[in-house]
């Protein structure tokens, strides 16, 4: 061994290993990787529901006479307005509500993806088809053998409306899923355990076709009779503002989870950071993003599964360009936010640029975020992507006074640790293991329909 080996294998100095016995680490919280920055619960108004329930009142919405029929969606069950089948010709003017209620109760809900037939042209016509959302084409056969496309019905159409008449025929045309199609559908089994060719029923509509009907203004809602511009004292109207008899309400749902402590943490780990309040904080944060997932995609009152049917629109070409933007925004008033998924904030980036168009940003809540036509675009990876590459993109109307979208959460709860939730003491086990029940509780309320609009099948995989 030479010299100079030897003089650098002597220490020389404190190591910093032992250094470290004498000295306190400097450190950081409990960090984690899925805290994300939840707009939605952010910018969402709150409101606060002592009861434990919120009713949604409107008024009485259909139009009769327009030949289409409407529906209203409950999380992902579609339903049809009971008074709407009198569009259908052989129950035009039938003024029976309760049997109408309980033929709209007989149709069966079906999903159809793009490409799929619904029925054949020369089929027995066994069954009553509403078209509730999406495209079908029609399709027959022209003199030489070739296919002959004979028109697209879209959402409030129907077909097989002779199933309700003595003599229901076979199938005139093919009918094809052009998109995904939600359809309501009556088999004639059905039809026919409700005694609907009876003489009685047959009689009944007969009867009904010189009834009156309710008149409706332009949009949909029951007709208040007034009168304007009037001299003297001529005979004013009687009116009333007509209510939905079935209201909806929504009932607070509730995210749980136990919290475990050991006992020998907190009472010797406890400086300088509160191991309970790192556990509860971590908790609460995994809670948060529970909710906002569940207030998009839960079936019962995810924004989601309550865009109203007259309300999605779908991209022209795939991918999200400034018109398929521009369509959603003009279906309401007032627009506060869009919310999407931040993979389909690049891919409309990307449409932007190749139109050398640059959309402009917007300040909120002290942070800049893109904007299209001054309403915010706000990133969710809350909002799915489906295997085959697509998404949606929401726009929506806030508050109560507006009539738009809000959220709800209780008034007050016991033990409450933030608002809309609490964290309650449940014991020491013989274990030493102390346990909290950490409770969130939540749900949405969309007031009227148009507060809420999505842009389906948005393609973020397309360059």
């Amino acid at each position: 061994m030479t010299v100079t080996e030897e003089t650098t294998s002597v220490q020389l100095s404190l190591s910093v290993t032992a250094a470290r016995t004498l000295t306190t680490t400097t450190k950081t919280l409990p960090q984690m990787r899925g805290i994300t920055t939840r707009w939605l619960l952010s910018q969402l108004p709150w409101v606060e529901v002592p009861a434990g329930s919120y009713r949604v009142n409107r008024r009485l919405t259909y139009t009769l006479g327009d030949g289409r029929l409407s529906f209203y969606t409950t999380g992902t069950r579609v339903q049809v307005v009971p008074a709407e089948l009198t569009e259908i010709a052989l129950l035009r003017g039938f003024g029976d509500e309760q049997a109408l209620g309980a033929l709209a109760d007989a149709f069966e809900q079906r999903e159809y993806e793009a490409g799929a037939t619904l029925f054949t042209a020369g089929a027995p016509r066994d069954m009553l088809v509403l078209l509730a959302h999406g495209k079908v084409t029609r399709h027959g056969t022209g003199p030489y053998g070739d296919d002959l496309h004979l028109g697209t019905a879209i959402d409030g159409d129907h077909f097989g409306g002779e199933l309700l008449g003595p003599d229901p025929g076979t199938w005139a045309f093919t009918a094809r899923a052009a998109t995904r199609v939600t359809a309501l559908v009556l088999p004639a089994a059905a039809y026919s355990r409700l005694n609907g060719r009876s003489e009685a029923l047959r009689t009944h509509v007969a009867e009904a076709l010189a009834r009156p009907r309710k008149p409706q203004n332009t949009k949909g809602e029951a007709a208040i009779d007034l009168a304007a511009g009037h001299d003297g004292e001529p005979l004013l109207p009687g009116t009333y503002v007509d209510y939905d008899p079935s209201p909806r309400e929504y009932e607070l749902a509730v995210a749980q989870t136990v919290l475990h402590v050991r006992n020998r943490v907190t009472d010797l780990y406890n400086q300088p950071i509160d191991q309970l309040e790192q556990q509860l904080r971590l908790t609460v944060e995994a809670l948060r993003e529970r909710q906002e997932h569940e207030l998009i995609n839960n079936t019962d009152f995810g924004l989601l599964h309550n865009t109203g049917l007259k309300q999605r629109i779908a991209t022209r070409t795939g991918p999200p360009t400034p018109l398929d933007l521009d369509d959603l925004l003009c279906r309401r008033r007032k627009t506060r936010l869009f919310l999407a998924h931040p993979q389909a904030i690049a891919a409309f980036g990307r449409e932007c640029t190749a139109r050398r168009i640059y959309p402009d940003t917007v300040v909120l809540d002290g942070k800049r975020v893109t904007a299209w036509r001054g309403v915010p675009i706000l990133p969710c990876d809350k909002l799915p992507i489906s295997p085959a590459g697509t998404t949606s993109i929401l726009a929506m109307r806030t508050g109560e006074d507006d009539a738009g979208v809000i959220g709800l959460r209780p008034k007050s709860l016991p033990d409450e640790y933030r608002p809309g939730l609490n964290v309650r003491f449940m014991g020491t086990s013989d274990r030493a293991v102390t346990s909290y029940l950490v409770s969130a509780y939540h749900s949405a309320a969309v007031l009227v329909p148009d507060a809420l609009g999505a842009l389906d099948d948005v393609q973020v995989g397309r360059r």
